[in-house]
């Protein structure tokens, strides 16, 4: 039985099938993976690399065990004006299809400067390359014309502040929001990638709500991260240490994070994360516990029936 719950809560396939570490649940197959969503009682998915590319098979497939596409990640190269082009027409694609798939928002993230993401990094490198002025500029420009695309097909562009990019820490995401057009850009707000760039995830929730229109929910492993850390380890690296798991298996405190979305009456779609090697950590089991764990969480904010 589904259960009735504040917002929609769904789960991203990144639990079962790594997206940045490519190892990670390799074997798995895409029918496992919805499989295990379904018998989740859960009914909205993200786009995963183990997913079938054909529309009408995906669809169908989905359809049967209940389960909508809600988003699918779109990496975008916008703080080089040479790129702006092509990466709308890009972004047109991508928007074009998850229309078609009844989406409602699509994750995006510039990967210029990243060491992992951005294609004209060299595999010696070893820094994010941060944004100039001249690269903020275009990067606001760039997303406020993919979100007018996003617009036109009935979908918002969620900004997803991310580890090991450009748009990272606090003050990077308050500068991006104070850059982009409010009715274009909105912002993925991400409890783990926000503790991972140093911000506290409650604060960021409360300083940016009116821009928040997609959630991941993922909990942090502090000594993972502060080992990580004192190595120089980069993102990846990071993930494949473990610093990432669902919640409440890490020290995010998610009680007051979501007693603030039942209170200000968040509607909108919340995915479950965990991005961890699932060999060690089986999907199916960390996110029925991270799903009892929250459910106890909304039940004491009265958000759950």
């Amino acid at each position: 039985m589904r259960k009735q719950r504040a917002f929609q809560i769904g789960i991203h396939p990144i639990n079962w099938v790594g997206e940045d570490v490519r190892e990670h649940g390799e074997a798995t197959t895409f029918e496992t993976i919805v499989d295990d969503i379904q018998r989740l009682g859960l009914t909205g998915t993200e786009m995963g690399r183990k997913y079938p590319q054909d529309r009408a098979l995906l669809k169908r497939e989905l359809d049967s065990r209940g389960i909508r596409l809600v988003s699918q990640w779109k990496s975008v190269l916008f703080s080089d004006p040479a790129y702006r082009e092509s990466e709308l027409a890009a972004y047109r694609s991508h928007a074009e299809f998850l229309s078609e798939m009844g989406s409602t928002v699509i994750s995006t993230a510039e990967v210029g400067g990243s060491l992992h993401f951005d294609p004209r990094r060299t595999p010696n490198e070893k820094e994010v390359l941060r944004l100039d002025e001249a690269g903020w500029r275009s990067l606001a420009e760039g997303l406020n014309a993919a979100g007018s695309i996003a617009r036109e097909y009935g979908l918002k562009l969620t900004y997803h502040h991310h580890g090991g990019t450009v748009v990272e820490s606090p003050e990077e995401i308050d500068r991006l929001m104070e850059l982009t057009d409010p009715s274009l850009v909105w912002l993925l707000y991400d409890t783990g990638h926000a503790y991972y760039g140093g911000a506290d995830p409650l604060q960021v929730l409360r300083k940016h709500y009116d821009r928040i229109a997609y959630i991941h929910l993922k909990d942090v492993r502090p000594a993972v991260l502060e080992e990580a850390r004192a190595e120089g380890a980069d993102f990846v690296t990071c993930i494949r240490k473990g610093v990432f798991t669902v919640p409440g298996d890490g020290c995010i405190d998610f009680a007051p994070i979501l007693g603030e979305l039942v209170a200000r009456g968040y509607d909108g779609w919340a995915m479950l994360e965990g991005e961890q090697d699932p060999a060690l950590h089986p999907p199916f089991e960390y996110a029925r516990n991270a799903l009892h764990y929250i459910d106890a969480r909304l039940e004491a904010a009265g958000g759950k029936e």
